[in-house]
């Protein structure tokens, strides 16, 4: 079975979700990336990433290249677009990144905050049951280094509200084709 990779246009296997945080890291070895490829990893139209920019929804490339870490917030706001209203989602990054096109304030880089979203959602069964959902996400924090008290908090409440915004919008699709299924069928 095959899913789309959050955020991504991109069609990965559930072996392939433990190589994914390496690849993406590969990617980055030499310097960033073009918009270009911005926008075939995302699906997404350059003028919207453009556009994000400009919004102060993540810093400017810089010699236009799109580092990892920007790659990620555009994978992170790409992914809850379909669940959140953009007003909700800037919120979320403000809450554990302040000021959304400043990487200075930042409590956890938004490549670690996408990369532990997707070491948990390979788990996405277990997260219904909030008890087993909440063991995963304190166990994907135990190496989080906090930069204040309390930020480790922060961040978990971040993950187990993009968790449920993603599954969310997964349950939606779901029933969009189920209702185009049941439309083909009643003609």
């Amino acid at each position: 079975m095959r899913w789309n990779l959050p955020g991504t246009a991109l069609e990965v296997s559930p072996e392939e979700m433990s190589l994914v945080e390496e690849r993406f890291r590969a990617m980055f070895m030499a310097g960033g990336i073009a918009l270009s490829q911005v926008s075939v990893i995302t699906g997404l139209e350059p003028y919207t990433i453009q556009n994000w920019v400009k919004r102060g929804f993540l810093t400017s490339p810089q010699q236009k290249r799109y580092s990892l870490r920007q790659l990620c917030r555009i994978l992170n706001i790409n992914m809850l677009k379909d669940a959140l209203a953009m007003e909700q989602i800037c919120g979320l990054m403000s809450y554990i990144n302040g000021h959304m096109n400043d990487e200075s304030d930042d409590i956890i880089d938004d490549a670690e905050l996408y990369f532990m979203f997707l070491r948990l959602a390979i788990h996405h069964r277990d997260l219904q049951d909030p008890v087993q959902r909440d063991r995963l996400l304190q166990q994907s924090l135990a190496d989080y280094q906090e930069p204040f008290p309390g930020a480790g908090e922060r961040v978990q409440r971040v993950l187990r509200i993009m968790l449920t915004a993603w599954a969310a919008a997964q349950l939606r699709q779901v029933a969009e084709k189920m209702v185009k299924e049941l439309k083909e069928n009643n003609q």
